[in-house]
């Protein structure tokens, strides 16, 4: 069964709208010389998006789709956040360095336009 097998015609748009939006915010981050390693990294708290080297240190990388930058922005929900920041913490604990790492919580918009725009450290940790 493919991951979009059963979902509405809808659904698959908004899954595929997702998947380019991802597309465009990885290719920001490596024209910027940061390598994103993992696409839809899944531990059991949840899921991240985007996770890019920074050095020794990593960035977990939110991104939201949406007609315009405010709409976008109004998506991250405080739940949303701390649900982010456990699974940050999960794919940490599989690392030398644990929760000693340097990390930064990004999130990343992007518009109907295909425009990116980065909030660095978006989730006050790090």
């Amino acid at each position: 069964m493919t991951a979009t097998a059963g979902k509405s015609a809808n659904g698959q748009m908004a899954y595929h709208a997702g998947l380019s939006a991802e597309d465009c915010v990885s290719s920001d981050y490596e024209r910027r010389g940061f390598s994103v390693g993992w696409r839809r990294w899944r531990g059991t708290a949840g899921e991240i998006d985007l996770i890019a080297r920074d050095g020794d240190g990593f960035i977990f990388i939110e991104v939201k789709k949406s007609r315009s930058f405010d709409r976008a922005v109004q998506r991250v929900s405080p739940r949303q956040m701390q649900r982010i920041y456990t699974a940050g913490e999960e794919f940490l604990g599989q690392t030398p360095r644990g929760t000693l790492t340097n990390v930064r919580f990004d999130v990343a918009l992007v518009n109907d336009f295909g425009e990116v725009k980065i909030i660095e450290n978006a989730f006050g940790h790090g």
